[in-house]
């Protein structure tokens, strides 16, 4: 499956590249209208909305990128939030319990079932195993792969580097806020990349 590309543009870091076409990403919901998903790092206080259902908060993303003038049906929404559910292998009783009432790790599903239901381009995930139990990072990490394989774009970001080394063909290292080098191939191991932290060859 072809992939569609995105790219910071050397002359203007305002803009990003989207299959070479120049797109000035000012707003979240310029993101989402240019096919960017993001999860937060903090779950808790910047990604979910524990009082809402796990439908309402699987379709937040989605209503915002149709606008406020084209609300989706509570029907669609249903149909929305019962497909990801069973796709993603949610654990609750319905759609309509509410997410404050799930584990981390399916909280942290609900997050992603939320900018899948978008069907993004890219999907950007920082830190999307921390605080959750073994058997759910299995379960998003073979997700992440998944998607990668049908030709998602994911940036993962992560400070485990067992996941980063498991997750990435290209890894871009980072110290003092500052891309200090980029791995491809071979180069994508534990000790490659901590070498390069360390300042090694």
């Amino acid at each position: 499956m072809a992939r569609l590309i995105f790219g910071i543009d050397s002359a203007d870091q305002g803009e990003i590249l989207i299959k070479g076409k120049k797109t000035n990403i000012n707003s979240p919901r310029n993101a989402i209208m240019a096919g960017m998903g993001f999860c937060s790092e903090d779950r808790k206080s910047e990604g979910i909305f524990p009082d809402l259902t796990v439908r309402e908060n699987i379709v937040l993303a989605l209503q915002g990128r149709k606008g406020i003038f084209q609300n989706i049906s509570k029907k669609k929404q249903g149909e929305i939030a019962d497909e990801m559910v069973k796709s993603l292998g949610i654990k609750t009783p319905n759609a309509n319990i509410l997410t404050k009432q799930l584990s981390g790790g399916n909280q942290q599903k609900v997050l992603l079932a939320r900018w899948l239901a978008t069907n993004p381009i890219l999907l950007i995930l920082d830190e999307p195993t921390r605080g959750i139990d073994v058997g759910a990072k299995f379960e998003i990490m073979e997700l992440i792969l998944n998607l990668s394989k049908q030709g998602m774009g994911v940036i993962f970001i992560s400070s485990e580097f067992e996941e980063v080394v498991r997750c990435s063909t290209r890894v871009a290292v980072l110290k003092d806020k500052a891309k200090i080098a980029e791995l491809v191939g071979n180069e994508v191991n534990e000790n490659k990349i901590m070498q390069t932290i360390a300042g090694g060859e």
